[in-house]
């Protein structure tokens, strides 16, 4: 009886400090096999909290996933954001960019520089089994990408080629230098359906560049949620940013 108060007692405390978690499950990885890439990829699933009792869930898709685990912790963030009540249940699909079966191989040069059959193989083979897997909304509004540095520069890239599929981009840090005429090819497209999340840091980071990415999707006519820090390009950047990058897409309205 004592334990059972003592346990009622600290749960009362977590809610009012706000370090409940609502629990969700982080899946094993899943291998799948690509035609457009030629190789297996690895990814894994990120279900909320009371997901049986729950239909049409929107995804965020997240690539170099493992980091965003590992470094980032944004699995507990999303708990965290979903038991607050400020954001809604959302599905969140951490893709793996290195070979898995050989983790020293790190491919994320030759797939996130605006790679089209990357984003073929996300839009034809990995959302239809996330897709067929759970119970997902199945529209592109529903659907985020989201990126750090290179991985940011993924996100711009399927912002063009896989918008159909994707209404939602989010770049943190992107370092856009690689696709060089990014800006005139955003600018000769016109405005398309997507909602945007933009950030940087000061410190060593690709600070101007990112100012003058957002200054130009600002002239084209994007509503963009753009965030600055005071860090470097480093977790110290980004991990504190995931709330803001949660609550762009999925705020409770």
């Amino acid at each position: 009886m004592m334990r059972s108060f003592f346990s009622t007692l600290l749960f009362v405390i977590s809610i009012a400090t706000g370090t409940a978690h609502a629990g969700g499950t982080l899946g094993d990885n899943q291998l799948i096999s690509s035609s457009f890439m030629n190789y297996e990829l690895q990814y894994r699933v990120y279900l909320p909290q009371g997901y049986e009792s729950l239909n049409n869930l929107p995804v965020i898709y997240i690539t170099d996933g493992q980091w965003y685990i590992s470094e980032g912790n944004f699995h507990l963030k999303m708990d965290e954001e979903i038991a607050s009540g400020r954001i809604v249940p959302v599905i969140a699909v951490f893709i793996d960019n290195r070979d898995p079966h050989n983790l020293n191989s790190n491919r994320r040069n030759s797939e996130f520089f605006c790679n089209e059959n990357y984003a073929r193989f996300y839009e034809q083979e990995l959302v239809s089994r996330i897709d067929a897997d759970f119970k997902t909304l199945n529209e592109a509004e529903s659907r985020v990408i989201l990126g750090l540095s290179f991985g940011g520069l993924n996100a711009a890239c399927f912002g063009l080629y896989a918008h159909q599929t994707f209404g939602g981009i989010a770049m943190q840090s992107p370092a856009l230098h690689p696709i060089e005429n990014l800006f005139e090819i955003y600018a000769k497209t016109g405005k398309l359906p997507l909602k945007v999340f933009l950030s940087t840091a000061t410190v060593s980071d690709n600070t101007q560049a990112n100012r003058s990415w957002h200054r130009h999707l600002k002239q084209i006519g994007y509503d963009v949620v753009y965030r600055e820090t005071r860090q470097g390009h480093n977790w110290r950047n980004w991990r504190p940013l995931l709330d803001d990058v949660l609550l762009a897409f999925f705020a409770v309205e």
